[in-house]
């Protein structure tokens, strides 16, 4: 037995509720509306269920958030979600919401130079780079684990090898990163806040690994993160840095938002 069709007002009742769902993602409907170059007052009446968008419109719409046209039938949650995890209809409202909303204002795209105490080597720090970079509203990072380091591991220190990647996510008070090498078993868990610095461009926190608890051997530790935007002259005068160092050799700052002389709790 075939359903009975739906009046236009189901349909823009439907439309309007999907529509309410996506842009929830946003922080404001202003900016939404004029990324999308619709009128504020029209995208309003969209959002109520008022009024259905042009064709050329919708396809703008569509294209956007990059769903089609089963929004006018279906809730968007149930559209076909297949590979997404995060933004996928069980998590979400838990994960996905912040996965899509961190602003470059609170973390900016560009690299970063990243300093903590190796996980290693006693008495020894790691400095290294990071890029992080946005695609389709989410904000990634990715870089390359010292040779040292690998090396000192057994590992191959083969750029393939080296890689690593994750995602950042906004938190109350800062961003969180989960980070992994390609295959890898296990992954690294870091947390950074906005520290006061006179270019506004130091981000303080803790890395975490996710191995088995020892007797010796660190498994959480104070990180700094250092924003160089784009500028390639500091870029590689910090890659040139990048390794294992010695306290002694660690940039004062760093050092001073490491706190080296105190335990991490």
């Amino acid at each position: 037995m075939s359903k009975s069709p739906r009046s236009p007002a189901d349909l823009r009742d439907m439309f309007g509720a999907n529509l309410r769902q996506m842009a929830k993602k946003y922080p404001s409907i202003s900016e939404l509306s004029r990324q999308l170059g619709i009128n504020r007052t029209q995208f309003n009446r969209y959002l109520s269920g008022e009024s259905f968008p042009r064709p050329d419109v919708l396809e703008r719409m569509c294209s956007f958030f990059e769903v089609d046209a089963r929004i006018l039938l279906e809730p968007v949650n149930s559209l076909n979600t297949k590979g997404q995890i995060l933004n996928g209809p069980i998590l979400d409202e838990f994960l996905g919401h912040r996965v899509s909303s961190l602003s470059e204002n609170t973390f900016p795209s560009g690299i970063y130079r990243f300093s903590r105490r190796s996980f290693t080597r006693d008495n020894q720090f790691l400095i290294g780079l990071s890029h992080v970079f946005r695609s389709d509203g989410v904000t990634y990072v990715k870089g390359f684990e010292a040779k040292e380091a690998m090396r000192h591991q057994g590992l191959p220190t083969d750029p393939y090898t080296r890689e690593f990647r994750g995602y950042a996510t906004q938190q109350d008070d800062g961003v969180a990163l989960v980070i992994a090498r390609r295959g890898a078993l296990t992954c690294s868990f870091n947390y950074l806040s906005r520290a006061a610095s006179l270019k506004n461009n130091f981000w303080v926190g803790y890395v975490s690994r996710t191995v088995r608890e020892e007797s010796s051997g660190t498994r959480a530790t104070r990180m700094v993160y250092e924003h160089l935007g784009h500028n390639f002259g500091d870029i590689l005068s910090a890659a040139r840095g990048s390794g294992f160092v010695t306290v002694a050799d660690l940039m004062p700052f760093h050092r001073d938002l490491l706190q080296v002389s105190d335990p991490f709790r």
